[in-house]
């Protein structure tokens, strides 16, 4: 009987993974990740007062453990406070610094829950890990690779682009033939507390909090101008330029006709660079340069394939691109709001390919940032 190790979240979907393996003959163990903890995180920062909303992670213990009550599975605890803080919160704050819009998930997907977590395993003598993302196990070109699950209105893989390749055949992926309602349905027969339990929709394992009033306790608010590219008119004041995105409409508080839409900021001067209604072309590239690329799988200099540059968007008929300078995708039919920070992440048909950091984007050859910081005033 094969030995597996199961990241429990306390949900419901790592919850019907686990009852999935049982039932397929592994020999499951469960664990609990423990990632963020206030008052620990708090003493690193030297600030004890934050004004952080209580985690919920405690009762996902809770929760997990009467799955596994259940189920007859043994439950373990990983505590990952000091690696996530380092690996995940401090590079997702250094880009926020920088001006940029990183993913916390894909972050934390990366560092911990495919790295520290299966380090962990394998000192527990685990050569086998499984947890309930909506993902599928596939294989191409003979190598083991990740591809999209049956729901693809819960798609995962997105977050999985920068898993490395080495533990690709590693890992289980219990959930790809089901969808959510299947899921659900499960759980109710199995008499499982979380089978109506909310999805989490919060930053990965800090929970759902004001994201604006989180980041500010690390990112001080610091007001400045928000000028109209177009005209160059001053249009209002931002509240701290760190806490804008490429596209963003909502929560600009201009006055006036609107909308107004975010293309562009500079940390330096503290400066919101916005479009109206009438100027969107500032919004759309072409191109874009990727940076910390991550492969599943070799591929040629130039692949056509799908992408998507940000979660809940539309995919995109891309080119992936290899030369001397590096990784491009090509995408001329324009899309909206490419983000620098963002992933970008890749799929053939519905092979996933892997992903990489948008690091700048143009449009008909033009640097997009350079281009809206000539003709601020």
């Amino acid at each position: 009987m094969k030995k597996i190790l199961l990241g429990l979240s306390g949900g419901v979907d790592s919850a019907v993974a686990a009852w999935i393996l049982k039932e397929q003959g592994y020999d499951v163990t469960c664990a609990f990740m423990r990632n963020w903890d206030s008052a620990a995180n708090d003493d690193i920062l030297g600030n004890p007062t934050l004004d952080e909303e209580i985690c919920t992670q405690e009762q996902d213990y809770n929760d997990a453990k009467a799955v596994c009550e259940i189920l007859g599975l043994p439950l373990l605890r990983a505590d990952f406070i000091e690696e996530y803080w380092q690996d995940v919160f401090m590079t997702f704050l250094q880009e926020y610094r920088r001006g940029r819009t990183p993913n916390p998930d894909i972050l934390c997907n990366k560092y911990i829950k495919f790295s520290r977590f299966i380090e962990f395993g394998r000192a527990q003598g685990f050569d086998l890990f499984a947890t309930g993302h909506y993902a599928a196990n596939a294989v191409y070109q003979g190598q083991p690779v990740i591809a999209r699950p049956k729901d693809t209105q819960k798609d995962q893989t997105y977050f999985l682009a920068q898993i490395g390749r080495n533990i690709i055949g590693n890992v289980v992926f219990p959930l790809g033939s089901l969808d959510k309602t299947e899921v659900r349905k499960i759980a109710e027969q199995l008499s499982l507390g979380v089978a109506r339990k909310k999805d989490s929709t919060g930053i990965c394992f800090i929970g759902e909090r004001d994201f604006r009033a989180f980041l500010s306790n690390y990112l001080p608010m610091k007001p400045g101008r928000i000028i109209n590219i177009p005209d160059k008119r001053i249009v209002g004041e931002h509240k701290g330029v760190l806490y804008y995105t490429i596209g963003q409409r909502k929560g600009l508080d201009i006055g006036g006709t609107g909308p107004y839409y975010v293309i562009g900021k500079d940390v330096e001067r503290n400066e919101l660079y916005v479009t109206d209604e009438a100027h969107t072309e500032w919004l759309y590239s072409d191109t874009c340069d990727l940076i910390d690329m991550n492969l599943h799988t070799d591929l040629p200099d130039r692949i056509e394939c799908t992408a998507k540059f940000r979660y809940r968007q539309k995919e995109q008929q891309a080119v992936l691109v290899r030369d001397d300078h590096g990784y491009h995708a090509l995408y001329p039919q324009g899309v909206r709001s490419v983000t620098p920070g963002q992933e970008a992440v890749f799929w053939l048909g519905d092979i996933l390919l892997g992903g990489g950091v948008i690091d700048r984007i143009y449009h008909n050859g033009t640097d997009l940032e350079e281009a809206i910081k000539q003709q601020r005033p």
